[in-house]
Parts: C-alpha cells; sequence; structure tokens
C-alpha cells in the first residue's frame, strides 16, 4: 500500500483512496456473512459493518514498521493494514493459502510480515501484548508505535487498566485505540460502564486522551496522527476515544434484543460512515457503480481463490503446539 503525506487535512486524491478501502471492506465483510450463512464458514463470526472509516483511518496513518494487535472482529483492521483480500478470505476458509496459514481462522487470524500481530477472541486479550511490544520498541531505540484496537467493553476487565498503568508508567510509545460502539457486545453502555465519556478511563493513568468521531474516516485519520506523532515522539502513550457504531449485530445471527426498536434503521439513515465520505467527496452514480462492481469482483474472486485453497493436513494441527 502506497504511503502519502500524512501531515495536515487529507487531500481529495487519499480520501478518494480511503473511500476505495472502506467499500472494500464493507463489500468483503458483507460476502464473508453471505458465505458464513451459507454454511461454508466454520466457528463464530463478527463483521464489523458500520466501523470501516476507524480501521481506515487508523491504519493508513502508520508507518509500515508500526504494528496492531486487533479484536475477535479483525477483518476491517487487517484489510486497512494491507493483507490481501484473497489471503484473508483463504483463512476465513482455513486453507494454507490464507495470512494465518489455516490455523487463525476469523477470530485469531494473524499477518505479522503486515504488522498485524493478531486478533484476538479474549476481550482486551491484545492490550498487555502491545504494552510489551512498545516497551521492546523503546529499549531497541526503534521509532516504531504499538497500536491496539479494543472495545468499550474492555475497558472494564483488569488486563485493560493494568496494560494502561504500566504503559504510562514506563512512557512506551503506544496507542489505545477505544472502538466505543455503545454495546460492549450487547449491553448497554449505560449498564455496563459509570463514565459517559471513555475518555474520562484514561485520567487514572494521567494519559493523553483524544476524542475522535469515527464515522468520519478525515477525523479518525487526523487525530491517529497526532496520536501516533506524540507517542513516537518519545512523550508516552495516547488514548483514542472513537465514538463509532456497530450497523449490524454483536456476531452474525444475534437477534438484537437490547437495542430500541427503531435504532438500526436511524443509524443506517445517518451514521453510515461509507455514505458521509460519499457526499463529502461528490462522488456520483456512475462512478460509484464502477468502483462497486470493481470491488465485487476482487472479493468474489477472493472466494474463489479460497476455495480452490489447499486444506491442512490432519496433523498439521499438532504443529505449533507448545505445552
Amino acid at each position: 500500500m502506497a504511503k502519502v503525506e500524512k501531515k495536515g487535512a487529507a487531500s481529495e486524491p487519499l480520501l478518494r483512496e480511503f473511500f476505495r478501502e472502506m467499500l472494500l471492506i464493507r463489500r468483503f465483510e458483507e460476502k464473508v456473512e453471505e458465505r458464513f450463512r451459507a454454511g461454508e464458514l466454520p466457528g463464530f463470526l463478527h463483521v464489523a459493518i458500520g466501523q470501516e472509516a476507524v480501521a481506515v483511518g487508523v491504519c493508513r496513518a502508520l508507518d509500515d514498521g508500526d504494528v496492531i494487535m486487533s479484536t475477535h472482529r479483525a477483518h476491517g483492521h487487517t484489510l486497512a493494514k494491507g493483507t490481501h483480500p484473497n489471503e484473508l478470505m483463504a483463512e476465513l476458509y482455513g486453507k494454507l493459502e490464507g495470512c494465518s496459514h489455516g490455523y487463525g481462522g476469523s477470530m485469531h487470524l494473524y499477518d505479522v510480515e503486515k504488522g498485524m500481530l493478531g486478533a484476538n477472541a479474549v476481550v482486551g486479550g491484545g492490550l498487555p501484548q502491545i504494552t510489551g511490544t512498545a516497551l521492546a520498541f523503546k529499549f531497541r531505540g526503534e521509532p516504531r508505535v504499538a497500536l491496539a484496537f479494543f472495545g468499550d467493553g474492555a475497558t472494564n476487565i483488569g488486563t485493560f487498566h493494568e496494560a494502561l498503568n504500566l504503559a504510562q508508567l514506563w512512557q512506551v510509545p503506544a496507542v489505545f485505540v477505544c472502538e466505543n460502539n455503545w454495546y460492549a457486545e450487547s449491553t448497554p453502555h449505560a449498564q455496563h460502564s459509570p463514565v459517559r465519556s471513555m475518555s474520562d478511563r484514561a485520567v487514572a493513568f494521567g494519559m493523553k486522551a483524544i476524542k475522535v468521531d469515527g464515522q468520519d474516516v478525515e477525523d479518525v485519520y487526523a487525530n491517529t496522527q497526532r496520536a501516533l506523532d506524540h507517542a513516537r515522539g518519545g512523550n508516552g502513550p495516547v488514548f483514542l476515544d472513537v465514538e463509532t457504531y456497530r450497523l449490524t449485530g454483536h456476531y452474525v445471527g444475534d437477534p438484537q434484543v437490547y437495542r430500541p426498536k427503531d435504532e438500526l434503521r436511524e443509524l443506517r439513515e445517518t451514521q453510515d460512515p461509507i455514505d458521509k465520505l460519499r457526499e463529502r467527496i461528490g462522488l456520483g452514480d456512475d462512478e460509484l457503480e464502477e468502483l462497486d462492481r470493481e470491488i465485487t469482483e476482487i472479493v468474489d474472486g477472493s472466494v474463489e481463490f479460497a476455495k480452490a485453497g489447499t486444506d491442512p493436513k490432519p496433523e498439521d494441527a499438532l504443529k505449533n503446539v507448545y505445552a
């Protein structure tokens, strides 16, 4: 993925690149959900439809040497970090050609070569690892930043507080990205958190916090730049309080009885980040149709690539086991 000048507001050509990447993530996840419902993909599946601006805005601000860790909702982060759709789809199908050679699947995938150190089915599981990775960067004198994605629900667990406490104490080059979609899986924010603003979580550690509009990719990109500059400059970690909306259930098949009746319809009409960016760049119907056709072909091709991939041997399950 080509790097561009990352200082100041995003240019019109760059915003168009963002739009393409966000649309790719959307169409990829729609296709994955379709194939999952058809019984072709194993395990559980969590899509991030509605949160594409966070993945693209954050990952496009990173330098090549920076690394991320994701959550159980990792497809968008992985694509935005540079993994090819073919390799990601093959991983979801459990093929050797997958980015994790079939070992990861949806909730445990990784692509170390691209700086994606892993998805994690354990809520907040990547936070301590990112603090440790950032500490290693500091010890080595490397100008790199380690970044963790996590949801609002993860701010209630012990490893969140331990990881942020040590990161601030040791002044490591880390960025903590809270994707606050207000439901911590299936519990409304007011029922699981005593604080309205997630930024207040950083106050206990004396950590710099930045509030971000997660449905505006330009705002995400600009504020991620600020956070990365702060961390890379030796000024300690940063907490990004990103308010976003999940325009789907926690998992595919989630009945979503915890949502108000008309909330999803209203959010889809007013808070879709792709619609917002399309309006911002003035993308016409004909141009959108052409781009959508191109991306749909890429996604369909990734499914064919995955289906034609190589199944691992049963004995491969015993490899990489350290116990």
